[in-house]
């Protein structure tokens, strides 16, 4: 039941070429760096990359757009990525945009085992495409898929070694749906603790959804965007 592997490098040393891979994370909060690291050092390509959003330039994910790693990207906000921005006008990435509640429904009928699902979401819009339409008491439904992946990289505030996750206030974001829809879960934690030390009521996501578990090292939980004001003379 020890989940615990040694390294960030030693937990993604099975991932190849061609990888669905889903990230947690919501703009820079509550990304797996390490994990990222990882598979950016490993050098994997063609991926097909499922995440809220893409990173910013040189973080997050940015750094696996950067090194033209991935191949296809699925997520719904990618405006603070300007290579992103670059590689999708000149074709050489192939995008899905998909509505953040929507991905986040996606995800989770995946990790329940629900094949699909219909949404008011995108009915009538260029999402709307090529996708089944039908109508419930008037109404017209989009019927969107679930969205599944072979490995998952979430970040966790402390695990145990049986791979039950506590997750850091907003930083809970998506790590929790992506842990569930794949089916591998990579999970790196600032602190791993014994089996039995976690507080059951307090643990967020359980260890049956998390195969492997690492100790995160020097993060620099990166911000966004900074606002400060002048302070206030007294």
């Amino acid at each position: 039941m020890n989940k615990v592997h040694p390294s960030a490098d030693a937990a993604i040393a099975d991932m190849t070429d061609g990888t669905v891979l889903l990230v947690g994370g919501f703009g820079l909060s509550g990304n797996p760096e390490n994990l990222i690291r990882a598979v950016h050092q490993k050098g994997v390509r063609d991926l097909t990359l499922v995440s809220n959003n893409a990173g910013v330039d040189d973080k997050g994910l940015g750094v696996l757009l950067k090194s033209r790693q991935v191949r296809r990207m699925v997520g719904s906000y990618v405006g603070e990525n300007k290579e992103f921005e670059r590689q999708f006008l000149s074709g050489e990435l192939e995008v899905e945009l998909c509505p953040q509640g929507t991905l986040a429904e996606r995800l989770r009928a995946a990790g329940a085992g629900i094949p699909a699902f219909y949404t008011p979401t995108g009915v009538g819009t260029l999402r709307a495409e090529g996708r089944e339409t039908r109508t419930f008491h008037g109404k017209p439904y989009l019927l969107e898929e679930a969205l599944h992946g072979d490995f998952a990289l979430v970040k966790a505030w402390k695990a145990d070694t049986h791979g039950n996750l506590v997750f850091r206030k907003t930083a809970r974001n998506f790590n929790p749906l992506v842990a569930k829809a794949a089916r591998v879960t990579i999970a790196e934690a600032e602190e791993i603790v014994p089996a039995g030390e976690l507080d059951p009521d307090g643990i967020h996501l359980p260890g049956i959804y998390v195969q492997r578990v690492v100790k995160g090292e020097h993060y620099e939980k990166w911000i966004e965007k900074r606002t400060i004001r002048p302070r206030e003379e007294k």
